[in-house]
């Protein structure tokens, strides 16, 4: 419980008798200025520019101090701050002319700070300085440099790109600290967090925003303090547990007979995701999708019959969507008849390049848009027969577009992925389907904890580098988990192919080891599904299938209840070894997780690797392959092909321990 104390003219927010946030009379709050950004976006990457006047300092005058609320007049406005429980918020006043706020926080040299959404290439973010911007993570440096890369053959690189210049599809301000609290802004404009000082964090917002500080004994108590801000995530239907769903393209007679292959080879289907269920275009890129969200008759004849018919056997049938609609295409025309459209400073619908080809953008502020787009998704994918879908893109809202709200987009642009997932979410819930369907979205802000039901860890290459390959995917979850997001899972053996680059056997093998131990278990076949090994590529490739399905399925019960705590709790399914340990090296660890609290997960990240050196923090872990107990510290274990690093705590239930000493884990 936070409390007020003064003492010298001075006012001090205090936790458990120790001081966690305070201010001097005469000293610094905040500083102001005024500044204008500057965008330019290719393909959803985007290049910002700010000039900035001169900072303001705003010093402490005077206090007013009640049990609950303090008032501080500063030299130009006031700070009002709010005491709840253990979370403590600052509303900034009478500062509407200027439209910069920097804060700076008191850091510890040994701290560590995590979160700011999702981060591939990092999770540890001290040292680092960034925008907190939603954009495309593969951006036209990442695709550039895998070029020179793949060139060099080195495409396994683990040289990582300097972190400043990557992008984040899901970016968020807001992060945890290893002190255990964490910091969250309410702004919707850019920010800049800067942990490259010793001493201090600094957080740039492009708006004079409030913003909120919450405390815990522990990280489950902070981050639950979060997610009771930020919003938590609802139980996943049920059916997602009951096996691995197939990523499958090209046809009615492809997708069956491809299910019927993965059945036959004892691969636990639950699910079959066919993204061009609403049909195709073949790129330059590769064979992406169709962006007219009607089911495609020719592509997919007879297809409502399959799905009652797959549905009768256990099998779902899950699909596609985005903002976007393709231009050639009637949904379009009705859109552009309408007004529907996101405009250009010319009053024409705003054409978006993504990849190769030009697309307009349904304008979500635009309330007849709005259920217009809702009433696509009602009617022609729930009243169809699907029971989930990928929920695409957000990222790409221009800053130089014209909203019908009249917003400036420049302050709209974060919160587009967020009112993306509210669209999917009211679609289903106004269905009656929450609990029975499930979407997944790539890009995020704060609002999207709230409102979609499962992130998935965007287009990652399908190789074994550690920025952008089967590794990234690691701190990628880990990372949403610190910002208050728990449901997570990531495209089996990757997306993106270009150059030399291709699926191997061994990525296959390696992701789906991964894979078997998230929420959700989902192939995908990638944007050159010819270059790439598939889920039936040999019997090797669908016995590993049939395997690792499962071991999810077996992990049923066990992932049924972490989700369940994420959602009464708001601690995220998969885990950070420090929530528990308080020991050096799982401050630093990344390549590793905790699937809830039991089950220490250290995934094969080298191609050609056959151990696993491994960090068990200081407890009794048995390893599952082999049965040793191992107490703490680091150990090297026998990872071949079909043999993952994986570890239950003895002291987990018996229920568990079962489960797990029941596993295959030599297929």
């Amino acid at each position: 419980m936070l409390t007020f104390s003064t003492k010298n003219n001075a006012l001090f927010i205090r936790r458990n008798e120790k001081t966690v946030y305070g201010f001097l009379k005469n000293g610094c709050a905040l500083e102001v200025a005024v500044g204008n950004c500057s965008y330019s976006m290719n393909r959803g990457s985007f290049r910002i520019k700010d000039k900035l006047g001169d900072k303001v300092r705003l010093s402490v005058v005077d206090f007013t101090v009640d049990e609950q609320t303090a008032v501080i007049r500063l030299t130009e406005g006031a700070l009002r701050v709010t005491l709840n429980g253990d979370i403590v918020t600052f509303l900034p006043e009478g500062l509407d002319a200027y439209n910069r706020m920097f804060l700076t926080l008191p850091a510890e040299e040994t701290e560590h700070v995590y979160g700011a959404g999702e981060t591939f290439s990092e999770f540890d973010l001290r040292g680092k300085k960034f925008n907190v911007w939603v954009a495309e993570h593969q951006n036209s440096e990442v695709i550039a440099r895998k070029l020179r890369l793949i060139a060099m053959g080195d495409e396994n690189s683990s040289k990582k790109m300097r972190f400043y210049k990557y992008e984040t599809y899901y970016a968020q301000p807001t992060f945890l600290s290893s002190e255990k609290y964490f910091f969250h802004s309410y702004t919707t404009a850019r920010a800049v967090f800067d942990f490259s000082a010793a001493d201090r964090h600094v957080i740039e917002t492009d708006s004079v925003a409030p913003f909120v500080l919450g405390f815990g004994d522990d990280f489950e108590a902070v981050l639950s303090n979060l997610t009771a801000l930020l919003g938590r995530q609802p139980e996943l239907p049920d059916w997602v547990y009951d096996g691995y769903i197939l990523g499958i393209q090209g046809g009615t007679d492809i997708m069956m007979e491809k299910v019927q292959k993965a059945l036959d080879a004892g691969i636990k289907v639950n699910g079959v995701w066919i993204q061009d269920w609403e049909g195709r275009r073949v790129t330059a890129f590769g064979k992406q999708l169709m962006w007219n969200w009607e089911h495609d008759a020719a592509l997919y004849p007879g297809l409502p019959e399959k799905i009652r018919e797959l549905n009768a056997r256990g099998i779902r049938v899950l699909g596609y969507c985005n903002p976007f609609l393709a231009i050639e295409k009637p949904l379009y025309k009705i859109a552009h008849d309408k007004g529907y459209c996101v405009k250009n400073s010319k009053g024409e619908d705003y054409l978006v390049t993504i990849t190769t080809f030009p697309a307009a953008m349904v304008d979500l502020t635009n309330p007849e848009a709005w259920d217009w787009l809702k009433g696509i998704i009602q009617t022609n994918m729930i009243d169809f027969g699907l029971s989930g879908w990928m929920a695409d893109f957000g990222e790409y809202l221009p800053t130089d577009c014209v909203l019908y709200s009249g917003e400036d987009a420049a302050l709209v642009h974060n919160t587009w992925p967020a009112l993306w997932a509210k669209l999917n979410r009211e679609a289903i819930e106004e269905s009656g389907k929450l609990g029975e369907i499930m979407f997944f979205t790539r890009a995020g802000f704060s609002e999207t904890p709230k409102y979609s039901t499962m992130m998935w860890n965007g287009d990652n290459h399908v190789d074994f580098s550690l920025d952008n390959g089967l590794p990234s995917v690691i701190p990628a979850m880990l990372s949403l988990t610190c910002s208050g997001f728990g449901l997570s899972h990531s495209d089996i053996a990757g997306y993106t192919t270009f150059g030399k680059l291709c699926r191997s056997k061994e990525l296959y093998f390696r992701w789906c080891e991964m894979a078997a131990f998230t929420p959700v278990m989902r192939g995908h076949e990638g944007n050159n599904p010819d270059l790439n090994v598939q889920l039936d590529h040999d019997f090797d490739i669908l016995a590993v299938g049939a395997e690792t399905s499962k071991i999810h399925v077996a992990l049923k019960p066990y992932i049924k209840d972490c989700v369940k705590y994420n959602a009464e709790k708001g601690v995220g399914v998969i885990r950070p070894l420090f929530f528990y340990y308080d020991e050096k090296q799982a401050y630093k660890e990344m390549y590793e997780f905790l699937l809830g609290r039991d089950i220490l997960v250290a995934p094969v990240i080298k191609p050609g690797a056959v151990t696993r050196r491994v960090y068990l923090p200081k407890d009794r872990w048995i390893h599952i392959a082999s049965g040793v107990e191992y107490h703490g510290g680091y150990v090297t274990v026998d990872a071949p092909l079909g043999h993952p690093a994986v570890f239950v705590r003895a002291d987990a239930s018996e229920a568990l321990r079962n489960i797990c000493s029941e596993m295959d884990l030599s297929y």
